[in-house]
């Protein structure tokens, strides 16, 4: 038998079969063990293949290629990975300007990640409501940078029906994963799309402005419009995952239209004479921000190879 994942809730799955039904499964022993490098062989949105386990149990025995996922560097273990999600059409990234901030860091990993597996992303900036005159003209100049390299941005606030149409249509028929910091709003825009779903939603800490986990498991929701909506446990840190550092640049939108400029085809983009990207920054035609990212990414997460091996992955 066939069917997708719906909700991962540590050694447990349950999956949404070809006629609608949700069953609960459990993973074969075997797969258990079989990855080496992600912390979850089975996520949501697989598309997997099991069996009946009498008395009233199904397994997993095989998950089927995916399209596309969103993996990051685990937290904890630093040599593993954890796959958030797989087989989406798009990411919805929440941003919020205070309560709790979102650093620009944070999105351009989500951006990066997003980029290198084909997967098309919307920026939300959430909570326009709450803005004084300076975090609103710090919201316009960010979106204003990610628009100018082609992203889609919507400034919005989640309490605010007129404002979330276009955020609720773009949902319609697509399986979207919801991505963001605790507390930007993640619950609430699902409450949106579900009538009557009453998720709970978390408060910001006065003291650290952070928000409380409200999501404790993965979860891939059916939407009354068609499709699904991804929500996750809120991320407060996004570390790239499985990206080199001679790859890196490829998946920074505007630094393609300067890179086959630079004087040495092996440029990096550090510290190399005559390099166009750099050169690009300091004209202003690269946002700094944007340049500062990369250069954090390049040093800090981007590896000299490859070390999610594809024989590593659960449906190889």
């Amino acid at each position: 038998m066939q069917g997708t994942v719906l909700k991962t809730m540590g050694q447990t799955y349950n999956v949404l079969t070809e006629s609608g039904e949700v069953v609960l499964c459990t993973l074969k022993g075997l797969m258990r063990t079989k990855n080496v490098s992600t912390t979850n062989p089975v996520v949501v949105g697989d598309q997997v293949e099991f069996m009946p386990s009498p008395p009233d149990d199904h397994v997993i025995s095989a998950v089927k290629p995916r399209k596309n996922y969103i993996i990051r560097q685990s937290k904890k273990l630093s040599k593993q990975y954890q796959i958030i999600a797989a087989n989406m059409d798009q990411v919805f990234i929440l941003v919020t300007i205070s309560q709790p901030k979102t650093h620009n860091t944070f999105i351009d990993r989500i951006l990066t990640t997003a980029e290198a597996y084909g997967i098309e992303a919307h920026l939300i900036f959430n909570k326009i409501d709450i803005y004084d005159e300076e975090e609103l003209e710090d919201m316009q100049e960010r979106m204003a940078v990610y628009e100018n390299i082609g992203y889609h941005c919507i400034a919005i606030s989640l309490l605010d029906d007129k404002s979330t149409v276009e955020l609720i249509q773009l949902c319609k028929d697509k399986v979207t994963l919801l991505c963001g910091m605790s507390g930007t709003g993640k619950s609430t825009f699902i409450n949106r799309l579900i009538p009557g779903m009453n998720r709970k939603v978390g408060v910001i800490s006065d003291a650290h402005q952070k928000g409380t986990h409200m999501t404790t498991f993965s979860e891939m929701i059916p939407l009354p419009i068609g499709g699904f909506i991804i929500d996750t446990p809120g991320i407060q840190e996004f570390g790239i995952a499985d990206i080199t550092k001679y790859e890196l640049s490829q998946y920074f939108r505007e630094m393609n239209e300067y890179r086959a400029n630079c004087k040495f085809n092996s440029c990096m983009h550090i510290n190399e004479p005559g390099c166009a990207v750099i050169k690009a920054v300091e004209e202003g035609n690269i946002a700094m921000s944007r340049y500062e990212s990369y250069l954090s990414m390049f040093l800090n997460e981007a590896s000299e190879e490859k070390r999610y091996k594809k024989n590593d992955k659960p449906h190889s």
